[in-house]
């Protein structure tokens, strides 16, 4: 498996059954860092690419990542140790609903909790149990993701998230049942007539009013839309 090359760093993922797809890219370049954040979270990092295009974006200290997957855990630990910011990188080997247990009991907590979670609610399961493990939501709900963010987010922090659209509803409610508000919501197309796919997600303790924003990613196969290009091109090789 070819790692992936990006302008600042690359992304090896030979180990690790998620490889780098667009969903984790578009949530590393669309999550805010506008309010200087100190302290960030990516849960399940999969390869690290997130938290790796976070600290490209700011000059946060602390970039923790938790990642449960050993093998994706041991991958995202060798890309931070071979990135221009290994200081503020650390990845934790562990469940997230320990971890967040672990760090809401030391009374931590983080400024900006990023995460492209599984989320197969459906019962079609591959082969391939790493990937399954990674890619089912049996492995860590909705409901879990949310109530573990919501201990250990500070109180003017940002939760970021992309998830299909068709749970677009379902996770916001579950938000606002733990005091999680909608700020920002970015709905994603692959082209102009094709269906919404994804929605960026941006929660906080604060409601506000909502910023909504469509994205189309391609015009025509390979060819992007200038919208795509100004959210991604700081870090696409060939954008």
């Amino acid at each position: 498996m070819k790692p992936f090359k990006f302008k600042e760093f690359t992304i090896q993922q030979d180990k690790t059954a998620m490889k780098v797809g667009t969903d984790g890219v578009l949530l590393g370049a669309w999550c805010s860092v506008a309010d200087y954040p100190d302290t960030i979270l990516d849960i399940g990092a999969g390869t690290g690419v997130i938290a790796l295009m976070i600290a490209q974006r700011s000059d946060a200290m602390t970039i923790d990542a938790v990642e449960v997957d050993e093998n994706a855990y041991e991958q995202t630990v060798s890309n931070f140790e071979e990135s221009d910011w290994g200081d503020r990188l650390y990845c934790y080997n562990a469940t997230f609903a320990e971890f967040a247990d672990e760090i809401a009991e030391e009374e931590e907590t983080y400024d900006l909790i990023v995460t492209n979670p599984p989320f197969y609610t459906d019962d079609f399961e591959t082969e391939d149990a790493a990937r399954n493990k990674a890619r089912f939501t049996s492995s860590l709900s909705f409901e879990e993701l949310i109530i573990g963010v919501a201990k250990i987010l500070s109180e003017n922090g940002k939760f970021c998230v992309v998830i299909p659209f068709k749970e677009e509803e379902n996770f916001i409610n579950l938000a606002r049942g733990n005091q999680l508000f909608l700020n920002r919501i970015c709905r994603v197309k692959g082209n102009e007539t094709s269906e919404v796919k994804r929605c960026l997600l941006e929660f906080s303790f604060n409601e506000s009013e909502l910023q909504e924003e469509n994205l189309v990613i391609e015009i025509v196969r390979h060819q992007y839309t200038e919208d795509y290009i100004n959210l991604t091109k700081d870090f696409y090789l060939k954008m």
